[in-house]
């Protein structure tokens, strides 16, 4: 009887185990390889067949090497939402980057944590990719990588993702946004909207959202409330989210900078002063889209 009590106990205490939520970055690779994608081997841009031991198969997918062979060798974790957007409203960040914030903000460590924006990406595409916002190229100097539909575009800074995975990107971004209070701009809004029609919720992702779901007690609702697109609020069975703080500029900011003189996105030095000149001056000039971040080309 003991045994079997005892044999109950350790089952139970092994679910819980399991369930436990990633409390870092380091953590959430290792649960998301156990626990989310240990039976899918495929690449989430370019579909290419990997295994976590051996990387991935470029062959497979007719995956051409720009620049980085080493790199591409191997399958590594990728922010869909970067961890540049995730930091760069904080305060944290503003006061040192990434390494400031995982060392001082929980909110920002259990963004970066979050297994819903997590995905295995070869590494080549990873890195190039950095920080760059998701949108359509145009350009003649973007790179395919080969038969993967992914492009990069150095010079616009704009990455191209391949058409069957752009309405999970969508849908990503939304839960980012509603969980942690992340702003995404008017134009990216309207893209993933189209997005997220062009590409419909399909098995995996509902099942990589269950699966997420277990070990983190959370769904995305764009993917579990599973009917119409709704930008302006999750769909279907939504939960509420607890938000996290809104951008906070630090009091050595505050003084640095006057509002003695309107200026315009031109002469801006830095994401911090176009910051204080929008929210200390209300120079709303500097926010064309009424996004809430000013000149984006130096908050994106």
């Amino acid at each position: 009887m003991r045994l079997i009590v005892l044999t109950i106990m350790i089952f139970f205490l092994s679910l819980q185990t399991m369930a436990a939520a990633p409390t870092s970055f380091s953590s959430a690779k290792r649960i998301a390889e156990a626990q989310i994608y240990h039976d899918q081997r495929k690449t989430f841009y370019c579909g290419c067949r990997f295994s976590f031991a051996d990387g991935p198969d470029l062959a497979s997918c007719g995956y051409q090497v720009r620049k980085q062979p080493h790199r591409a060798q191997r399958v590594e974790w990728e922010h869909i939402m970067p961890a540049y957007d995730l930091g760069r409203q904080r305060q944290c960040w503003q006061e040192g980057g990434r390494r400031n914030c995982r060392a001082t903000d929980a909110v920002f460590r259990q963004a970066e944590a979050d297994l819903h924006n997590l995905v295995p990406s070869i590494g080549e595409v990873n890195g190039d990719r950095s920080n760059m916002r998701y949108g359509m190229s145009v350009s003649r100097d973007a790179y395919r990588y080969g038969q993967c539909q992914a492009k990069v575009d150095f010079s616009e800074r704009t990455f191209e993702p391949p058409l069957s995975v752009r309405g999970d990107i969508a849908r990503t971004y939304w839960y980012m946004r509603d969980k942690y209070g992340i702003r995404i701009s008017r134009q990216q809004q309207q893209l993933f909207t189209a997005w997220a029609r062009q590409d419909p919720i399909d098995a995996w992702e509902r099942e990589r959202d269950q699966r997420i779901e277990n070990v983190q007690g959370e769904a995305n609702p764009y993917v579990s409330g599973g009917s119409p697109v709704d930008a302006a609020s999750p769909v279907g069975t939504a939960k509420s989210f607890k938000r996290s703080a809104p951008i906070r500029l630090p009091s050595s900011t505050l003084t640095a900078f006057s509002c003695a003189s309107r200026k315009t996105c031109g002469a801006m030095a830095s994401c911090a002063e176009a910051t204080f000149h929008l929210q200390q001056c209300h120079n709303t000039r500097l926010d064309g889209d009424r996004d809430g971040v000013p000149c984006e080309s130096l908050c994106r």
